[in-house]
């Protein structure tokens, strides 16, 4: 369910501040937005599918947020202090791989936010992150009659999840954790399932198990996040859980205002 109240609050003058200094008198961290990699939804703009809403709650927490529409390189990092990748349709390459990996080695922070799969497969490898082959479907919880589309209602005790009572999955994708610097932060119930005999209904030979759909980990200094929707922060459906989930991402990666 959409939260018109909040999504109308993204107006022209809003959406022209994300690309403003922070309120004089703090210094704040910058996000870099990547749209670089065929993204089709953006901060920007004020679309239901778009990612305004997300990039004001960054602007909230007292960052400068700008967009990237160049590869990923040590140059374009070197003062970015966190990167969010949502919905790419390009792959990312294996020298932009190794410089977001220099990023978080020097204490850089990573959000993804996944669309399609096959373009971060590289970059998740590198994270220590598995992704499904197909999507992850509920028999619980479930939102309007597509079990595509459900709640998720079991956590980890992390920053991501204080406080959090439940989010919305709007089409997703099983996550494995496979290293020991990854843990699991959200999962789905134990009644999930993967159709790998595309039948479109559980049966026998499918894969009916709790699935990640959350993942967050470290690599160097750094920390990092993949959610398995990008849905989940889009506009049209940045309310209720989701909203307060898209909050404590702004907390955790950029938690405090530093007077200057």
């Amino acid at each position: 369910m959409r939260n018109k109240s909040f999504f109308t609050l993204f107006s022209v003058v809003a959406l022209f501040c994300l690309f403003l200094a922070p309120v004089h008198g703090f210094a704040g961290p910058l996000v870099l937005f990547d749209q670089s990699h065929g993204q089709r939804f953006f901060i920007e703009k004020n679309r239901p599918l778009d990612l305004s809403g997300l990039a004001v709650l960054f602007v909230d927490q007292g960052a400068t947020v700008k967009v990237s529409r160049a590869p990923l390189t040590g140059k374009t990092l070197r003062d970015v202090d966190v990167l969010i990748i949502a919905g790419a349709f390009a792959p990312i390459r294996k020298a932009e791989i190794e410089a977001i990996a220099e990023f978080l080695e020097r204490g850089g922070k990573l959000a993804v936010m996944i669309h399609i799969g096959k373009p971060f497969h590289g970059l998740l490898e590198r994270l220590g992150v598995g992704i499904s082959v197909a999507p992850v479907y509920e028999q619980q919880h479930i939102l309007a009659r597509n079990p595509r589309d459900f709640t998720v209602r079991e956590f980890a005790r992390h920053p991501l999840t204080r406080g959090l009572k439940g989010f919305n999955i709007y089409g997703g994708w099983a996550l494995l954790n496979k290293e020991k610097n990854t843990e699991i932060v959200a999962h789905t119930s134990s009644q999930a399932w993967i159709d790998m005999d595309k039948n479109g209904k559980v049966s026998l030979h499918d894969a009916v198990q709790s699935f990640p759909v959350i993942v967050a980990g470290r690599l160097g200094r750094g920390s990092f996040v993949v959610f398995a929707d990008d849905a989940i922060f889009q506009n049209g459906f940045l309310s209720d859980g989701n909203l307060d989930l898209a909050r404590n991402l702004a907390l955790w990666f950029c938690p405090q205002r530093v007077a200057i």
